[in-house]
């Protein structure tokens, strides 16, 4: 098994050491040769969605990234991930690669001083800590989207088919909690 991690910008690293710490072998795809190597699962970091949606389009990674995610490629999208992953957005005209039915509000926290971190329950994972920095959140999960985490009234992570998108940074807390349920959704894909 190999995970393929977005490292055009944001929080790629993080999402990379909590890979090494499961023994899951991974690269980044930084450019359009990238993706001729073979990978099973794909993680979106959280960073800046606007950016990372320009340069996915302007490094021409964007189309065929699509495509595997619209064929069942298992993609795990935390934060600015779970944005580009996102059908509609309610407070902004950008779309990225709108395969995931629900919609998100970006920033829904407020600026960088409205970050906080708390301790929820998600479905199939269990208790595990949440930072959320300047977080989006789910507004709507249509049908198809399995809501498996929410915290103050709010959803803050959804599972539909193949994709998991997540309002927080697990990859800053150092639980492996997070990606190690991925590692399993990868694994069931290709077995």
């Amino acid at each position: 098994m190999k995970i393929a991690v977005l490292a055009v910008q944001g929080a790629f690293a993080e999402h990379e050491q909590m890979l090494e710490e499961l023994g899951v072998e991974h690269f980044e795809i930084r450019r359009k040769e990238d993706l001729d190597r073979n990978f099973d699962g794909l993680i979106l970091p959280g960073g800046e969605s606007t950016v990372q949606g320009k340069l996915l389009k302007e490094l021409d990674l964007y189309e065929e990234l699509k495509k595997r995610i619209e064929g069942g490629l298992p993609v795990f999208g935390t934060c600015a991930g779970l944005i580009l992953l996102a059908g509609e957005l309610s407070n902004d005209t950008g779309v990225g690669f709108g395969t995931l039915p629900v919609v998100v509000r970006r920033n829904a926290y407020g600026r960088q001083l409205g970050s906080f971190t708390v301790e929820e329950e998600v479905r199939g994972v269990g208790k595990i800590p949440m930072v959320f920095i300047r977080a989006p959140y789910i507004e709507e999960a249509f049908e198809g989207a399995e809501v498996i985490a929410a915290t103050g009234g709010n959803i803050v992570g959804v599972r539909c088919g193949n994709q998991v998108g997540i309002s927080f940074h697990p990859e800053v807390t150092g639980n492996t909690d997070m990606h190690r349920y991925f590692v399993e959704m990868v694994r069931e894909s290709i077995s």
